[in-house]
């Protein structure tokens, strides 16, 4: 294949495809997955395929959205490609959602291609959506590969704007209906390229990209840089613990990208005294543990930085030097915390000298960009969606968050971790934060389940190290030498699990835990009315405590 007429000066700045233009002459390596690697030209060359066989199976009179539901395999990175060459929109469809909800989604999104591997094909089927053979095509069958390579490549691509469609990416679906959140070049580029130069990113380095390809963070934090720096991508099909080091060292990877819980999965593998001795220089990430950030520093000798954003992208608050541990850091102009119901400022959070909130009512609210969307482009089909987020020309964040006397950001949760117990308002997240110090926890969540009489209970879900087991009387006693602990802060309820549910990007899904609460069939810890010790929640403690909501006519809670 040719491309010398492929010019990357005739592609805005901030557009993948101008990006990719720039590395299609380039011989040095661009992708490895397991024992075989692409040039940068030879990912172009698959991409220009793929743009090829997209444009002869599309129907022009219907959006050109492609539904991709495969793990991380190079053709989605070719997929990725073929979109910014092509003019294409690439769906990316989440393989955790099943039925109904995946059908919903591949409906919603306007799908008329899907591109698909073998051990999805059922799950498909389930859907009960049918798709003519020429616009689905499954990877790994061998007429599909014939179809592709046969396929004739675009020769002069599609040159879009910054501020045209690429991806539609779903939010995560943690409460309710995932949304499709709408990223255009200019959304994909300008990450990857801020990146790449905030962390000196070169064609010297790899890029290993374990987080789910469907999801933002592996775009924005994994194959953006990686493509804006020309670095390798170091793509691998699902993440494991106990494959990352070894991965890291295999294809000498320089930097890392994680969302959630990853940094926690990998300090859970038995150490070994030559952890250290590996390539990665950096770890960039969001929602990582802040001891779990520091421990994963020093073990592995590297750098990690875990930043604070979302899919929309619609505030910036980032760290600095200076920022505090448990901080988010410093908002960025015109971003500020507010009260949703008036829409007024939130006053400064005030603390005791063992550091308890002291005014939180007050002090905790919605963090809100004031100068307008920020890089928030909307939902696809969902304007009532839009409307919530875009109140009063602001946008709203939905995370929760109160600001210290220095102007430094603490993350409280989002809207839906609001507990209120006996006439206070928290949010979970710091709750979360005191439980993570006890040194049998991995994992924690914390989320409210009903009161008998009015408002909640506070419930905790545990995860506790390998070998642990949970000591009812030191989990007392660890929560009584808390001096920062709040008056209504420790868990009523405790459960302590082998495994908590998660979405494919690592968030735990705290609906999930409080629609169970105490019905859990994992074993169960309360602290009886007035008590700090914990006992064994008994069946006849569950008849018992689910009456006393009987009593106080809070039946119908019990019930929602």
């Amino acid at each position: 294949m040719s491309v010398p007429r492929w010019n990357p000066a005739v592609a805005p700045p901030l557009t993948v495809t101008r990006l990719l233009l720039e590395l299609a002459t380039e011989d040095r390596p661009g992708l490895r997955f397991d024992d075989r690697t692409w040039t940068w030209r030879e990912h172009v060359e698959a991409s220009a395929r793929w743009a090829g066989w997209l444009a002869a199976n599309r129907d022009p009179a219907r959006p050109f959205h492609v539904g991709v539901l495969l793990d991380n395999v190079p053709d989605f990175s070719f997929l990725l490609g073929a979109a910014a060459l092509g003019g294409a929109v690439v769906v990316g469809i989440n393989p955790t959602r099943h039925g109904a909800e995946l059908a919903r989604d591949i409906d919603h999104t306007e799908c008329q291609l899907l591109v698909t591997e073998e051990k999805y094909v059922e799950q498909l089927a389930a859907t009960g959506l049918e798709w003519p053979a020429a616009r689905l095509i499954v990877v790994d069958r061998a007429d599909s590969i014939v179809a592709v390579e046969q396929a004739a490549p675009i020769t002069d691509p599609v040159i879009p704007a910054e501020g045209d469609l690429m991806m539609l990416i779903f939010t995560s679906g943690t409460s309710g209906s995932p949304k499709a959140v709408k990223c255009t070049h200019r959304k994909i580029a300008g990450p990857g390229v801020n990146l790449a130069d905030r962390f000196q990113l070169g064609p010297q380095d790899a890029c290993y990209l374990s987080m789910p390809l469907f999801h933002s963070n592996a775009i924005m934090a994994g194959w953006g840089p990686a493509v804006a720096a020309g670095a390798t991508m170091v793509l691998a099909r699902k993440f494991s613990a106990s494959g990352f080091l070894p991965d890291i060292r295999r294809y000498g990877c320089t930097y890392a990208n994680y969302v959630g819980k990853p940094l926690a999965y990998v300090l859970a593998t038995p150490e070994q005294p030559d952890d250290a001795d590996n390539p990665l220089r950096v770890a960039f990430g969001n929602e990582g543990g802040n001891r779990d950030i520091e421990l994963f520093a020093a073990r592995f000798g590297c750098v990690v930085v875990d930043g604070f954003g979302s899919t929309e992208g619609g505030v910036n608050v980032g760290r600095t030097p200076d920022s505090p541990a448990n901080s988010l850091g410093r908002p960025a102009p015109g971003v500020s915390i507010r009260n949703p119901v008036s829409n007024e400022e939130c006053p400064t959070a005030r603390f005791d000298a063992n550091g308890v909130l002291l005014n939180a009512d007050d002090a905790i609210g919605e963090i809100v960009n004031t100068t307008g969307a920020g890089s928030f482009e909307g939902y696809y089909r969902n304007d009532e969606a839009d409307a919530e987020r875009m109140r009063n020309g602001w946008y709203w964040s939905g995370d929760l968050a109160y600001a210290d006397a220095d102007g430094f950001y603490y993350f409280a949760g989002r809207s839906l971790d609001w507990l209120r117990v006996d006439g206070e308002n928290f949010g979970a997240a710091p709750v979360e934060r005191l439980l993570l110090r006890h040194p049998d926890v991995n994992l924690a969540a914390v989320y409210a389940v009903p009161a008998p009489d009015a408002g909640d209970d506070v419930m905790a879900a545990l995860l506790l190290n390998p070998g642990a087991t949970f000591d009812p009387e030191g989990f007392r006693s660890f929560l009584a030498a808390q001096p920062d602990l709040g008056s209504k802060w420790a868990p009523r309820f405790v459960v302590v699990t082998d495994e908590l549910p998660q979405t494919a990007t690592n968030k735990i899904l705290k609906r999930v835990l409080a629609t169970a609460g105490w019905r859990t069939a994992d074993t169960v810890w309360w602290r009886p009315g007035r008590s700090a010790t914990y006992v064994p929640f008994e069946p006849a403690d569950r008849v018992r405590h689910e009456a006393e909501f009987e009593r106080h006519g809070r039946a119908d809670v019990l019930r929602r």
